[in-house]
This record gives C-alpha cells, sequence and structure tokens, in this order.
C-alpha cells in the first residue's frame, strides 16, 4: 500500500509539472508568433537589435546568477541534483528570448522550453523536498515536457530526455516518467490553441510489401548517407562557429553588455549588407514571398542554394554574443537548407532530402539520433524511417566529440580510437580530440600568413 500511495503520489507530482510547463510553452509560443508579426509588420525594430542584445546582457548581469549556464546548467543538475535549478531561469529566458525574436535575432526556441521546463520541475523538487534521485527524474521529466509542448513531438521529447544526459547511453529507468511528462506537457500545450508548424512529403521510393516502409535505392540511397554524413560535419562547423564568435567578441570587450550589443549590430550591418532580412529570426515563415524559409527549402527550386550557409553565419553571430534563445530551430533551417542543396546538385526529391537535413543536423549537433530519428517519424511519417534512422547514425559519427551541450557526460567514445575518460563531460572529451575545424583554425593561426 505504501508503495502504491507513493507511487500515485509521484505521478501526480509529474502531472502538476507537466501541465505547468504545457501552460507556459502555449504562452512562449503564442508571444513567439506575436512579437514575430510585429517584427515584419515593423521591419525598423531591426535597428533596435544592438539595444535588445545589451539589454539582455544586463538582465542576465543583474539577475542572471547561474542562469547563465542555461541548457547546460540543467544537463548539470541533472547529474549533480544537489545545485538545484534557479526559479528565475524561466522568466528570464522567456523575457530574453522574445526580446531578442522582436528585433530579428536568429535564435531558437527550444532553449526557451526545456529551460523553462527545468526551472519549473527545480522549483517543485525544492517545494516537495525531494531527494536527489527523485529530483534528477524530475528535471528529465521538465526537460521532456519542454521538448515535447514546444515541437508538438511527445514521443521525440521523451528519448530526447534520456538520450540528451549521456552520449551513448540511454537513461532507460527515467522512460516512464519522462513519456508521461512529455505526453501531458504536449496534450495541455495544445489544449490552450497552440499550433505547430506542418511539413508534408510528397515523394515515395520503392516500397516494400512488409511493413509499408519506404526504402530508398541506389543513387537516392548514396545521398541519403552523404547527406547525414554532411549534416554531421556541419553541425561541428556550427557549435565551432558559435565558440569561435564568442571568443572573439570576449577579445574585442570583457563588457558583458556590450558584446551582444556588438553582436546585434554585426547582425544588421549583414543583414544590409547581403540585402535581404530572411536568415532573421526563426525562419519556420515569413510574410514575404521569395524569401528562404523552412517551408520554401521543402520545395523544388533553384532559388536559395546557399541558405543554410548565411542561417548559420546569423545564427552563430547571435548566439556567440549571447542573445537567449537556442539553436534547434534554426539548425532545422539550416539542415533543410543542405537538403535542399543536396536536392539541386544530385537531382533528388527535394522534399524528402530537406526533411532528412531537417533533422540529420540537429542529430549531429546534438548528440541524439535516436530522438532525431522518433521526431522525423512524428514530424514527417514513419514510412521515411530507415531514410531517417539511417541519416541521424551517419550525422552522429561524423559529428565528432562536440555538440551544443557541452555539459553531456560520455558513456563512450564517439569512435573507437579515441581515448575519452568514462564520465567526462563533452567540453572534457572536445578538448582531448580537437574537432577538424579547430585544427583548421589553429594550423591559419600557426602559419600567420596573412602577415607575410
Amino acid at each position: 500500500m505504501r508503495l502504491t500511495r507513493d507511487t500515485w503520489r509521484w505521478m501526480l507530482g509529474i502531472l502538476i509539472m507537466s501541465a505547468a510547463t504545457g501552460s507556459a510553452c502555449a504562452f512562449f509560443l503564442w508571444a513567439l508568433d506575436t512579437v514575430t508579426r510585429l517584427r515584419f509588420d515593423h521591419p525598423q525594430l531591426l535597428y533596435a537589435l544592438p539595444l535588445a542584445g545589451g539589454l539582455t546582457g544586463w538582465l542576465y548581469l543583474r539577475w542572471g546568477s547561474s542562469s547563465e549556464g542555461g541548457n547546460n546548467l540543467i544537463l548539470e543538475r541533472i547529474h549533480e541534483p544537489g545545485g538545484g535549478v534557479p526559479r528565475r531561469m524561466a522568466p528570464l529566458i522567456l523575457i530574453s528570448t522574445l526580446i531578442a525574436h522582436l528585433c530579428g535575432g536568429s535564435v531558437g526556441r527550444e532553449g526557451t522550453a526545456v529551460q523553462m521546463g527545468g526551472s519549473i520541475a527545480g522549483g517543485c523538487a525544492r517545494w516537495w523536498k525531494l531527494g536527489h534521485a527523485e529530483t534528477r527524474t524530475l528535471l528529465m521529466a521538465g526537460v521532456a515536457a519542454g521538448f515535447g509542448a514546444v515541437f508538438g513531438t511527445p514521443l521525440a521529447g521523451a528519448i530526447f530526455a534520456i538520450e540528451v544526459v549521456t552520449v551513448g547511453r540511454l537513461h532507460h529507468a527515467q522512460w516512464l516518467p519522462c513519456l508521461l511528462a512529455s505526453l501531458v506537457g504536449d496534450w495541455v500545450c495544445r489544449s490552450w490553441g497552440a499550433h505547430h508548424s506542418h511539413y508534408r512529403i510528397d515523394f515515395l521510393a520503392d516500397t516494400l510489401s512488409l511493413g509499408g516502409l519506404s526504402v530508398p535505392g541506389g543513387w537516392l540511397a548514396a545521398q541519403v548517407v552523404v547527406l547525414g554524413a554532411v549534416a554531421g560535419m556541419v553541425g561541428t562547423l556550427f557549435c565551432e562557429m558559435v565558440h569561435l564568435f564568442q571568443a572573439w567578441l570576449k577579445k574585442i570587450t570583457t563588457h558583458p553588455l556590450l558584446r551582444p550589443a556588438l553582436a546585434g549590430a554585426l547582425v544588421v550591418a549583414l543583414a544590409h549588407l547581403l540585402g535581404t532580412k530572411e536568415y532573421l529570426g526563426l525562419g519556420v515563415w515569413s510574410p514575404h514571398a521569395g524569401d528562404a524559409t523552412i517551408e520554401s527549402l521543402f520545395r523544388a527550386s533553384p532559388e536559395h542554394p546557399w541558405a543554410w550557409w548565411w542561417k548559420t553565419v546569423f545564427t552563430t553571430l547571435a548566439l556567440g554574443g549571447g542573445f537567449k534563445g537556442g539553436e534547434v530551430t534554426p539548425l532545422f533551417y539550416i539542415g533543410a537548407g543542405l537538403g535542399h542543396s543536396m536536392s539541386l546538385i544530385g537531382s533528388g526529391p527535394a522534399d524528402l532530402l530537406a526533411a532528412i537535413g531537417f533533422i540529420a543536423l540537429f542529430a549531429g549537433a546534438s548528440n541524439t539520433p535516436l530522438a532525431c530519428a522518433v521526431m522525423g517519424m512524428e514530424l514527417f511519417g514513419a514510412q521515411h524511417a530507415i531514410s531517417f534512422g539511417v541519416a541521424c547514425y551517419a550525422a552522429y559519427a561524423t559529428g565528432g566529440h562536440s555538440g551544443i551541450y557541452l555539459s553531456q557526460q560520455m558513456a563512450r567514445a564517439k569512435h573507437p580510437t579515441a581515448s575519452i575518460q568514462l564520465g567526462s563531460t563533452l567540453r572534457e572529451a572536445r578538448e582531448q580530440h580537437p574537432t577538424w575545424i579547430t585544427r583548421f583554425v589553429g594550423a591559419i593561426r600557426e602559419a600567420r600568413w596573412w602577415r607575410r
């Protein structure tokens, strides 16, 4: 009877936390759509981006404390629950993300949802006086609730929460709490009227009679593998560009308010230099016909072969400068752009390749191939499961010891030849095994050819 009572109390706690997270995500999605429409209606708001950066820096300097750690802080608290997640993290990330999107910052939304879920879960754990093991589980459930709610992918949200904590290991003991939290968070978010973007794949390869799975063959299969491998390398490039811009801005100025302001000014200058504003904001939709958006990249059109690159530059500059919001939706855009470009090179189906790039790039950058393959099935249909799985694991394999969440712990090395201390963080593994882009930049610095 005691076990049953504790079990029901635990489930009730997860339901309360998940409902609160789903409601917060619903409000966030509504507010995000509102500020995005305001930006399109008043394009002059772009010129306030340096001010928005300075304001964000001031908010975190004044009230941020450890909240500056963002998603990495939540992962650290999952590994060591004793420190707790600040309650102020939720309002800070919400406000700063909306400020960035109002003025055109190219940042995401997953970071906001995950941090709100982690902050709410951390507050509940303190309120209910939970032990370390229960707090750890509740934090992972908060991550699942936020991720599942903001993208409308509850199954992927649950898997993401048990996969993102440790590279190369799934935390099966937390599977049911995370699944329950993700389902409830998504249901509550939808119940408030939140809407999610939908993308359609019309292409079908040769279909097996057993299971009805679409199986690419020949030249298309080669494109799927190559696209996954390239997505992993571009994911590494994305992560390293964020670190490079961050280090470069810190070298220019040590003041925490000036760095995001300078990054905002550079984004404004770059938008004017290119003569377009299509790489600002989320990039999910645009009222301007002809703009490169995630939706347009699913269509066969030769208009945007380099959209993935420019979105990478705009996003890494904003994130490196200190703007808040997350990386995932820009990674979706960049990945879809890669798939779009692959379709132009190999004459493959643009919609299928864009969808594969969409999930594979995130898989490589986050080291969560299983969650991303399942996300592909939830978003685009399970008939393409084989292509999604192959591409996501190819991206994971070529991504190297790098990622957007450097506080992930290592359960095993990603390559047999790499020597990794088990239990070390991805940050430490990255220092031991520098990525190809880090070695390339280091070689240029040592050569100093530009001074000769």
